[in-house]
């Protein structure tokens, strides 16, 4: 959930004084997720569109989830002034932030999900396997209806969340009192596709223990990576949020403990927007292409052919007897 989630769960009731100062370190952090996140994925995107064939289905979801990432990225320094001081954007500002949020994470877990059954389909069952164009178009129709279930779903959150005046300061939060169905949406939308992910993999890697090849091995190794990797990040943040909503306690030191616990699987769970260009450098081919980019060397060779064209036009256009035209060829 958002920032807002945190400071209105603070805010929305008197019980918010046993939170102590945790806001604002996480507040920073946010900060630096924001920069480390744009910059990481920034460079995915450009080696995607560089180097790598856009046709292919696994970069298909790798550029999808990139995007979804730098979407969910996008609203951090918003969520980290709310935390070091207060909401200063207005009603509007925070429920389209709020949804855009939503749009990142709902996005991130379905387009996983869509990845792991591709990569199923891919290895286990050996009547898709020849019929590449069929994947292909089901890939482009997952990340469609990922992106228009993103969307609507994160409607209803955006509609749940408004602008309040407490103790002197203005907060962005939801004015629901239903704290279960609060956190019912998103709950769904990550425990089940969890289940989906788990009975996918636990297939494929049955499959690659009974014999594939190396290269195919790396491929289902580094994706798997990716997916674990989201539910490390986001499965203690999910958790706390079933706990927080069931909590009825009023004692303030169990409420401390809470808010320490939640603020600490929150920095954890938006940290994982920086990780999946980390994971994706696990291939030698990315890195390679990183190298590449990071060293201009497409520009180079792009201006080595651009050279190269010229010579050769100076060339032809030279007579065969003259004595340069030994020299440029």
């Amino acid at each position: 959930m958002a920032n807002n989630m945190t400071t209105n769960d603070g805010v929305s009731d008197p019980t918010h004084i046993c939170e102590d100062n945790v806001p604002i370190f996480t507040g920073t952090f946010f900060i630096l997720i924001f920069i480390l996140s744009v910059i990481g994925n920034s460079l995915l995107l450009c080696v995607l569109f560089i180097y790598e064939d856009l046709k292919s289905i696994t970069n298909i979801f790798i550029l999808n989830l990139a995007c979804s990432d730098l979407i969910f990225t996008i609203t951090l320094p918003f969520w980290a002034v709310g935390h070091l001081h207060h909401w200063i954007f207005g009603d509007f500002v925070c429920k389209f932030v709020t949804a855009t949020f939503f749009v990142g994470l709902y996005s991130s877990v379905i387009l996983l999900t869509a990845m792991t059954v591709a990569r199923f389909i891919r290895v286990v069952l050996p009547t898709w396997k020849s019929n590449r164009a069929r994947r292909k178009k089901c890939a482009i129709g997952a990340c469609v209806a990922a992106w228009v279930i993103s969307i609507s779903a994160s409607l209803s959150d955006a509609v749940k969340v408004q602008v309040e005046h407490w103790y002197g300061k203005d907060y962005c939060y939801y004015k629901s009192d239903e704290n279960l169905g609060r956190y019912l949406q998103v709950s769904l939308l990550f425990f089940l596709p969890f289940a989906i992910i788990i009975f996918c993999y636990s297939a494929i890697l049955k499959t690659v223990l009974q014999g594939l090849n190396r290269n195919k091995q790396k491929t289902v190794a580094v994706l798997l990576c990716i997916v674990a990797a989201f539910f490390i990040c986001w499965g203690p943040y999910h958790i706390m949020l079933l706990i927080k909503s069931l909590d009825k306690s009023k004692d303030c030191k169990v409420l401390k403990r809470l808010a320490v616990a939640y603020h600490i699987c929150e920095m954890l769970a938006y940290f994982h927007c920086c990780m999946n260009p980390l994971l994706y450098m696990l291939s030698q081919k990315m890195r390679t292409h990183l190298l590449n980019l990071m060293h201009c060397e497409n520009v180079r060779r792009k201006n080595r052919e651009r050279d190269t064209r010229q010579d050769v036009a100076f060339t032809a256009q030279r007579s065969p007897d003259s004595p340069h035209s030994q020299s440029l060829n």
